[in-house]
């Protein structure tokens, strides 16, 4: 039998409500405890290939960055906006590109608390607070320079004003709803699926209280929400071909895999899914527990669902916003065990499960990248006034944005020209630049040229997937002075013979 307690959020009086939603210092600490995980090291891990779009977007005037999101990437352009003012006042070092990120999750956490107290109780809140700030996926996404941190915080913040409109129905409430739906949709438009399990809350919370208006200010209020983002979705459809046509469709098999990767570490994600699904957790109150399940499993149901299309949306990061409502559920159930020293023990197991991973999230190749570094070091040693560049040519070696992560890498002093670019990322409104159509023509009289390839299993040829032309072009007037091999890459020099 649930006990008065336990059955809170649907019986509490307001006083007892205001009691339950105090949290003194909690959210704070919960915030700060975020900040310094993420923050920590946060410079260390290479920029991998999205990233490097993201430094390559903020990097441009905000005119030519809007010429570019009418091309490509109009899904990411409020984040890149905001970067870009972000890189014009604090610089683009890799610390502070991520810095955005780290600060969107603190918020997150604070969130994250003031929505387990205002469901279960203080005991809980804290346990979520701790947890989510050690979750390896935290880290992995708080030290990203993507919008996804800011997409989690997003979500969390309109589902902490949801919750509090619910109780007190008020017109800025729900105002300030809309326009965090807007800025969810704008961030990445795979997180409205958050509507879904929110739509839903409204209509268990009518069946007991039932307030007339309520439904009709959600919908009035998420419509509101909604509007701003149609032209992005009408932009965006027309180059997904260009955004993830890499995502292949899901098979139910995938679930499992989008579950470790969700958290960034397969058995602290096991953990999660054993504390939130046992029983334990819903002694805290089953009315708020059911809450979280249905924020944390239905957007990546329905994505599931939504990916049989002819677009795939499946993959861990566009549902990331889920990983607070499973943090919160996981803290109900490790608030429960008893006796109430198990509660902390269980946290500190779960924690060393994933500091391995904690570990890793702070190399120097923690990210899907080759030694563009490395790289960067042998050219910047042997560069010459005038030398020319080439970085990896083929359609998939493109995809791993290489050029841009040694340019990004290399000194001040270091100006190199991709030789058979026939105009410039930015000159065409694009992340990547316009191909020669006559290499030969193009090398002109460069008397040097540094040749990066990737090295891959069957082939260590310097020249690895070069198309046919370039390559033709660059053997038959210059000669290889030398090879190094770095991670993943060869970096040579090429020098004129005729």
């Amino acid at each position: 039998m649930p006990t008065a307690t336990q059955n809170a959020p649907a019986t509490a009086s307001p006083a007892r409500a205001a009691r339950r939603r105090r949290t003194g210092p909690d959210w704070l600490w919960a915030a700060l405890l975020t900040l310094a995980v993420t923050a920590f090291g946060a410079g260390t891990p290479q920029l991998w290939r999205d990233e490097l779009a993201s430094w390559n977007a903020a990097s441009r005037s905000t005119g030519e960055l809007i010429g570019m999101l009418g091309h490509v990437d109009a899904v990411s352009g409020l984040y890149y906006l905001l970067l870009h003012y972000w890189v014009s006042v604090f610089g683009d070092s890799a610390a502070m590109l991520r810095l955005p990120s780290a600060l969107a999750m603190a918020g997150s956490a604070a969130l994250v608390v003031l929505i387990a107290r205002a469901l279960f109780d203080r005991r809980t809140a804290v346990f979520a607070g701790l947890l989510f700030a050690l979750l390896p996926a935290v880290t992995r996404y708080g030290t990203e320079a993507r919008s996804y941190a800011f997409v989690v915080l997003a979500v969390t913040a309109a589902t902490w004003l949801l919750l509090r409109a619910l109780e007190r129905p008020s017109l800025p409430r729900w105002a300030g709803y809309a326009v965090l739906v807007a800025l969810a949709g704008l961030l990445h438009m795979v997180s409205l699926l958050f509507l879904l399990p929110h739509a839903m809350i409204v209509a268990l919370r009518w069946r007991r209280a039932r307030r007339a208006r309520t439904p009709l200010a959600f919908a009035a209020a998420a419509v509101a929400g909604l509007l701003p983002v149609i032209p992005l979705v009408l932009l965006g459809r027309k180059q997904v071909g260009r955004q993830i046509s890499w995502i292949e469709t899901p098979h139910l098999r995938d679930v499992a895999g989008l579950w470790d990767n969700l958290f960034a570490s397969p058995l602290v994600g096991l953990a999660v899914a054993a504390l939130a699904l046992l029983p334990l957790a819903w002694q805290r109150g089953r009315g708020p527990a059911v809450e979280m399940l249905l924020l944390g499993a239905v957007p990546i149901g329905a994505c599931f669902v939504a990916s049989q299309g002819s677009s795939s949306y499946f993959i861990d990061r566009y549902v990331l916003f889920t990983v607070p409502a499973w943090a919160i559920l996981a803290a109900a159930g490790l608030a429960a065990l008893r006796p109430r020293a198990a509660g902390a023990a269980g946290l500190a197991a779960l924690v060393l499960l994933g500091a391995p991973d904690q570990r890793q999230l702070r190399t120097e190749q923690a990210k899907e990248t080759s030694d563009g570094v490395a790289a960067a070091r042998v050219i910047a040693k042997g560069y010459r006034p005038g030398d020319g560049f080439v970085p990896p040519r083929g359609k998939l070696e493109r995809v791993f944005m290489i050029d841009y992560q040694i340019s990004y890498y290399l000194p001040d002093r270091v100006k190199l020209r991709d030789v058979f670019a026939e105009r410039s990322a930015v000159a065409s409104d694009d992340l990547f630049p316009v191909e020669c159509k006559q290499p030969e023509r193009c090398l002109g009289d460069t008397r040097r040229i540094w040749l990066v390839t990737r090295i891959t299993d069957e082939d260590h040829d310097p020249y690895n997937k070069l198309p046919a032309a370039p390559k033709k072009a660059l053997k038959e007037h210059y000669r290889i002075a030398q090879t190094t091999d770095v991670r993943g890459l060869h970096v040579s020099l090429l020098e004129r013979v005729k």
